[in-house]
Formats: C-alpha cells, structure tokens, sequence
C-alpha cells in the first residue's frame, strides 16, 4: 500500500496524524506522511514520531519499496508499536530550507537557458547545480539576476500532464542526469511565474515556497569547472 503523501497538497503542513503500517529497524511506513523521501537531489525530511507512551527522532526519510516511505530511526531509538496512532512532525527549520534553496535552483536554470543541467545537491547550508556549459555567466551577475526574481515574489505552483504531454514539450527537462518518474501515468509541474510566460516550467517532485520572495536574498558563492563542459554553482541564503 502506498504511502499517502500530504505534503503534495501542502508542502507548509508541518505535522499529521497517522498510522504505522509496519516497524522495523530499517524504517517506519506510515499510511500517510509530510516527510518527503530523499529524491532528485533533495535531502529527506527529519523530524520526530510521538504516539501514546513514546516518541521516535527520525534521521530521514528515505524511498521503501512499493512507493511507500520509509523514516528511519536514529541509532538506538525506540519504534513505535504496528497499527499505533502516531503525530508525524517536522524539523520544519531545516525543511523549509530546503523549500528556499530548492526553489532558488529553479530560478537559477532559468538564467542559464538551453545548458542542460547534469547534477544537483541540496544541503542545510548550500545548494548547486552542474550545467553543461563550457562558458557559464559571472557569479556577480547571477547573484543579481537571482536577488531580482526574489524581489519580483513571482508565484509558484504546480499541476500535472500525462506522460504524452511531456513526451510532446521534452524541453522542460533540464535534468540530463535524472529523468522525471514515469509510470503512474502524470508527471508533476512545477511553474514559477504566471500562466502566460513562466519565468520556470519543468518536472519536479520537491517542495517548494509559495512565492519566491520568501526565498530572502541569495548569493552565488563559487562557480567551479568539473570537467571540458562541466560547470558547477554553488548557492548560499546570504547571511545566514
């Protein structure tokens, strides 16, 4: 049985009742979650499980089989009894971090256009993307360029097509390392910027802010060559 994923509906939900499905040293499946499973560059979520009598740190959350989610327990803690009740919580500090950095990597490769994009990290402190560019724009005027989106506080959005719809627009996929999940017949869009002319549009199973003035200001901080057409930029949430 899947695991029900709230956090698609509402990335901001910072806890939610749920059962436990099964417990086992590997991972605890809950029937539905807000921690997102490690994917696409994107770290799991953390947190804590509580239910009557106990309590569990989750270390992460990573993918289990049959598309469920698994939250792996901190060494030595104690799991919660199958079939409990328990209230799955957020480190939210730490994932909405993630959500800003995230999101700034959108905006990112829509200053970069037509580089394909050929790895990608996002961690507490930092994020980066890899382009295959053999020429990339100075980081002082991607820092500007990204800061100017920031203060636009353009929107951000999601809905979903068909495998056949993306088939149709391949353009979208900036990704050449990792290609959006297929199979469950809809592919997720995440749409920066209004209807007309987005200013990003392309797959994606992350989280994400609401708007991108949230973000607050951002530096990139170092572009490093990795290779004859590998280039790598690092971002930062400037003074934090």
């Amino acid at each position: 049985m899947p695991t029900e994923l709230a956090y698609r509906d509402d990335a901001y939900a910072r806890e939610i009742g749920a059962r436990v499905v099964s417990a086992a040293a590997e991972g605890i499946v809950l029937d539905r979650t807000v921690f997102y499973a490690r994917a696409g560059g994107q770290p799991g979520d953390a947190g804590v499980l509580r239910w009557a009598g106990g309590e569990m740190a989750v270390g992460e959350a990573i993918k289990g089989p049959d598309d469920t989610v698994l939250h792996v327990p901190v060494a030595g803690a104690s799991l919660p009894p199958e079939g409990a009740e328990v209230t799955a919580v957020l480190d939210w500090e730490r994932r909405y971090r993630f959500m800003r950095l995230h999101t700034t990597m959108h905006l990112l490769c829509s200053l970069i256009p037509g580089a394909g994009v050929t790895g990608g990290q996002i961690a507490v402190e930092k994020a980066r993307l890899d382009f295959d560019l053999p020429e990339p724009p100075t980081k002082e005027s991607l820092t500007e360029k990204l800061n100017a989106l920031v203060a636009a506080n353009h929107p951000v959005t999601d809905n979903w097509i068909t495998d056949a719809e993306l088939d149709a627009n391949p353009g979208m996929v900036r990704t050449l390392s990792v290609q959006p999940p297929r199979g469950s017949g809809r592919i997720r869009l995440v749409r920066i910027g209004g209807d007309g002319a987005p200013v990003d549009l392309q797959p994606c199973g992350g989280t994400h802010v609401r708007a991108t003035g949230e973000i607050g200001r951002v530096e990139v901080s170092k572009i490093e060559n990795k290779g004859k057409a590998n280039r790598r930029v690092t971002l930062v949430l400037a003074g934090e």
